[in-house]
């Protein structure tokens, strides 16, 4: 997943990425714990695309509220 992919989307967008890869990252966890997970650097993966995409997120929320202030004199 790459930054400027992930900038692209609204807040809403996001979210529900976010949760999307939250419910994967549970199932990785899963898989990890019973033994069936093939490849367990998608744990870490995940983790990562969750913290770029929280990242992304609050720069967008951020330029909002940016955007919403007046400008003070």
């Amino acid at each position: 997943m790459d930054v400027k992919e992930l900038s692209g989307l609204s807040i809403d967008e996001l979210t529900e990425k976010e949760k999307q890869l939250r419910h994967e990252l549970f199932n990785f966890r899963f898989q990890l714990g019973i033994g069936r997970l093939e490849n367990p650097m998608q744990v870490r993966a995940t983790k990562r695309n969750i913290a770029r995409l929280k990242t992304v997120r609050r720069q967008l929320e951020l330029l909002q509220t940016q955007a919403d202030q007046p400008v003070a004199k």
